[in-house]
């Protein structure tokens, strides 16, 4: 079913006003027409099951059916910590860590990081990124937009891994993959997990301390050293698939005990 994201402002009692670049592309090209129904959601988590209820020039009214919480958010609220890469590979890593659940990507400069920050241009750039959160959002049916936050200074985010519960490092010079069988384990009892990735050529020795000096679980993703798109991305899939399980498990045991 086709999904769109309103404003909360759009919504008036029974009624959303669907309005900007929605409008011609649920006329002209999917061409739905009155009494058809689709998905509009909040962006927040709720979704509202609606159906075309009048059509105008520069805006569509949708009637709601039904209102539900979205059913696609992992419990868990899962932060990318991403050192900057080089060239557009921020933008990959933003779109598929979207798509895998993660709730916010920032952009942190570390000290091996090779790209300049520049005021102006990083508006816009900031601006970029979080529309192909939300295009990303949207295909996968996300019922929540995630936010990517504005470039981080290495000091301020390690303010930021002081609100999250449960911080990781991925460090190619870790050993063993007990530490991360143990973290999937426990993932989804957790509040919140940061992940903290390095830019091509990773964390230094110093960044890596003051990371375990914070309490961060130092992980191995195995023997072969990943690319920085790859390393958050991989270690994403894996607290996702590990967190949804956990959550299908609970669904089950709770119905097999109301049998």
């Amino acid at each position: 079913m086709y999904r769109f994201y309103i404003g909360a402002s759009q919504k008036q009692g029974d009624t959303i006003e669907i309005i900007g670049e929605d409008v011609n592309h649920i006329k002209n090209v999917l061409r739905i027409r009155n009494g058809e129904k689709f998905i509009l959601c909040d962006g927040e988590g709720t979704d509202y099951l609606c159906e075309l209820a009048g059509m105008r020039e520069r805006n569509l009214l949708a009637a709601v059916l039904e209102e539900r919480p979205s059913e696609t958010e992992l419990p868990v609220r899962l932060v990318l910590f991403q050192g900057l890469p080089k060239k557009d590979k921020m933008e990959l890593i933003i779109q598929k860590a979207v798509e895998l659940g993660a709730a916010e990507i920032v952009p942190v400069v570390t000290k091996r990081t090779i790209v300049k920050t520049e005021g102006g241009r990083e508006e816009k750039k900031l601006a970029r990124w979080q529309a192909i959160a939300e295009s990303a959002a949207k295909q996968s049916g996300r019922g929540v937009i995630p936010e990517v936050a504005p470039v981080r200074t290495w000091k301020e985010a390690l303010a930021q891994m002081e609100n999250i519960e449960y911080n990781l490092i991925l460090y190619e010079n870790a050993h063993g993959m007990h530490p991360l069988a143990e973290c999937l384990k426990d993932a989804p009892q957790k509040r919140s997990i940061g992940i903290f990735v390095g830019p091509e050529g990773g964390f230094t020795e110093e960044e890596a301390a003051e990371l375990l000096a914070k309490g961060a679980a130092c992980l191995s993703l195995g023997r072969r050293i990943l690319r920085t798109e790859t390393a958050g991305l991989s270690m994403l899939s894996a607290l996702m698939l590990s967190i949804e399980c956990a959550k299908e498990q609970e669904t089950s045991s709770c119905g097999a005990e109301q049998e």
